[in-house]
């Protein structure tokens, strides 16, 4: 049959043809096709007309959020099903080929329009059953209901597959965030401490042979001893407040540009910033000529600003170094050996990932680790992802320049018999407040509030999972306008404890 060039055309559009023609004229394909396959003429009977749709490839069939639903059956060629991201970018969520049938699940589940971008990929013909043409079919015919009530629960299971598997991406995202912003500070002052210390170098080089040109006194040499243990002693003096500092700096310059030492004003700060004084300086102003004593305080500059930048350079690997140790406890995953949990050191690390968005609003953190002990002892995992969701959202919902308090306290065992008890965390923000009508479905899964495209509806009802399931453990909610706080409660023990509420008041 030569089914691209039909006359009984309805409508068209640049490369998309469609005819509404009897049931009875493509029966007979239909009944080669996969849900088709175990139904008779006779039982067909009971839908009287249908679309027969022409499409050339690489035409759109529809676009998303089109309110007009309809079941498709492809006769022949092949449609591809994409999902349009939020960054105008596309994901391919599958292709249907000749004989398979698609589009069921915006009609079983109610939903007002397929949420996909429907393209040919080959040129192709279709059927199309209207609403009403497809409930005639899942009525009359027994053979296809079944087809298509199984196509259906695959395809929903592969989505709920995907979009947990997006939610985790999310918590990738969050962490990977985190630790951009988190090593870009330390990187950045380790690189510009570098480049410095290696110019520091030169120079140190450069006044090291100008000050070995003359041999030295006795005196001079234990006088640059002294200095050169006070230098190499630490990173850092004693902190001053602004306006001491100020001071200090101010009398070290005079002082030294009255001795005729060259860059006075440059090289007061360091020596300062290290703790030197004019007195302790004294000794190399009494036993050096001018000149000399110029280049001797160069070079102690020189020497004292390196050791500085040596130590700004360990301070931000050291930091780099405690958030790689934050993304390992993260990360931790171990489901079969029993070993012991510190969630103080959880909720710390969590923290520490997430400083960024803190910061970025602003946010007071008020921190009550008062539960002692605070390690419990279990096979479950991902706690920390607990936290990460929870304490982001808290940092979404709060206010700039808000507070978030994290509180944790042990509880004692209903009865004597009801084992160590629990360890309780509260995380509470100072948002607007869940509705009271929203408030009983936020554990439900794919159920959120936020725009289309932000939240998958997946994070709480991941963390209820794992507090509930892994760790035989509760989670509340209370909420009102200014305030609302979760409370999560674990079994110190969880392999003694089979469920928190049932053991802990």
């Amino acid at each position: 049959m030569d089914w691209r060039g039909s006359s009984k055309m309805s409508e068209s559009g640049q490369g998309v043809e469609i005819e509404s023609v009897p049931m009875q004229e493509v029966a007979e394909a239909l009944l080669r096709t996969r849900p088709f396959a175990g139904t008779s003429l006779e039982a067909l009977r009971g839908v009287d007309t249908v679309d027969r749709v022409t499409v050339r490839a690489g035409e759109v069939v529809t676009e998303p959020q089109e309110a007009a639903r309809y079941y498709w059956v492809v006769l022949v060629g092949e449609i591809r099903a994409d999902r349009q991201e939020a960054d105008g970018s596309r994901t391919t969520v599958g292709f249907a080929r000749t004989g398979e049938g698609f589009g069921e699940a915006p009609l079983l589940t109610g939903k007002p329009y397929s949420p996909f971008i429907l393209e040919a990929i080959q040129d192709s013909l279709l059927v199309r059953f209207s609403e009403e043409g497809f409930w005639g079919l899942m009525a009359c015919c027994p053979s296809v209901r079944k087809v298509v009530l199984s196509d259906v629960a695959q395809r929903l299971q592969a989505y709920q597959v995907e979009a947990l598997h997006r939610e985790k991406l999310v918590s990738l995202g969050t962490l990977a965030a985190g630790l951009m912003h988190e090593l870009h500070n330390p990187g950045s002052a380790a690189k510009r401490a570098a480049s410095q210390l290696r110019e520091n170098l030169l120079r140190l080089q450069r006044l090291s042979l100008r000050f070995s040109d003359k041999p030295k006194t006795q005196n001079q040499l234990n006088c640059i001893k002294r200095l050169l243990e006070h230098a190499l002693h630490g990173c850092h003096a004693r902190a001053l407040s602004t306006l001491d500092e100020a001071d200090a700096e101010e009398q070290m310059a005079e002082w030294l540009a009255l001795a005729g030492v060259e860059d006075a004003h440059r090289i007061a700060p360091a020596l300062v910033g290290i703790g030197f004084d004019q007195a302790e300086l004294g000794c190399a102003n009494d036993y050096f000529e001018p000149a000399a004593f110029s280049d001797t305080l160069n070079w102690l500059e020189a020497l004292v600003s390196s050791v500085s930048l040596v130590c700004a350079v360990e301070e931000s690997i050291t930091r780099v170094s405690d958030l790689v140790m934050a993304v390992k406890k993260f990360a931790y995953d171990d489901r079969s050996v029993v070993r012991d949990l510190d969630v103080h050191d959880s909720l710390q690390s969590t923290l520490t990932i997430l400083g960024h968005k803190i910061r970025l609003k602003q946010i007071a953190v008020d921190k009550r680790f008062e539960a002692a002990p605070a390690i419990i002892r279990t096979r479950g995992s991902a706690l920390s992802q607990v936290w990460t969701n929870l304490i982001d959202n808290a940092i979404d919902a709060s206010p700039e320049s808000g507070k978030i308090e994290i509180s944790s306290w042990t509880e004692k065992p209903a009865n004597e018999e009801g084992g160590p008890g629990c360890l309780a965390v509260s995380i509470a923000d100072q948002g607007s407040g869940i509705a009271p009508d929203v408030l009983p479905h936020i554990f439900e899964a794919f159920f959120t509030t936020k725009p289309q495209g932000t939240g998958t509806g997946l994070g709480l009802e991941i963390v209820h999972r794992i507090v509930t399931q892994k760790f035989g453990g509760t989670i509340a909610v209370e909420s009102e306008p200014g305030k609302t706080r979760f409370t999560v409660r674990l079994p110190l023990d969880s392999q003694a404890n089979a469920n928190c509420a049932a053991v802990c008041k």
